[in-house]
């Protein structure tokens, strides 16, 4: 008799062997996406406190030699604050303004389309004897103000 005749050779996966990878791969990538999406969105709000952080410092400082006030003889007024200018755009910030009170305005772009670009986030500064202590208010709602918040709030 013929081995061969008595073995049947296996030539490669089965219909169903193939339908289960490709189950299981959809399953992965239905969970992970949404992860990925949030961390990227996490990261460019990361971005976002880095930005402020120079500005942040710079009014800081002037609140700290004014005895705790902040008072900008104009809006912008980079020079004041010790800034050779505002700081370079970038994209996840389409704009930045600071009040003659110390308070830092930016708007957000880039980061998440339809929900959080064209968002503002806004930090006031509130001076005590030894410290500064920033609140962070954004104009997002739902969702997207916990998630601001999240990242901006630490």
């Amino acid at each position: 008799m013929n081995t061969l005749s008595m073995k049947k050779v296996q030539q490669g996966f089965t219909l169903i062997e193939l339908m289960i990878v490709v189950a299981i791969i959809g399953i992965l990538a239905a969970i992970a996406i949404p992860a990925y999406q949030d961390y990227v969105i996490k990261a460019k709000l990361s971005k976002v406190a880095t930005y402020a952080d120079p500005i942040k410092l710079a009014i800081a400082q002037v609140g700290q030699e004014n005895g705790g006030t902040v008072n900008f003889p104009a809006a912008d007024s980079w020079t004041s604050m010790g800034l050779a200018a505002a700081p370079t755009l970038t994209n996840e910030i389409s704009a930045v303004t600071v009040s003659t009170g110390g308070t830092i305005q930016v708007t957000l772009r880039g980061i998440k389309n339809s929900t959080i670009d064209g968002t503002t986030v806004s930090w006031a500064p509130t001076f005590n004897s030894t410290t500064v202590n920033w609140s962070v208010t954004p104009s997002a709602t739902g969702n997207e103000l916990a998630l601001i918040n999240s990242v901006l709030n630490k």
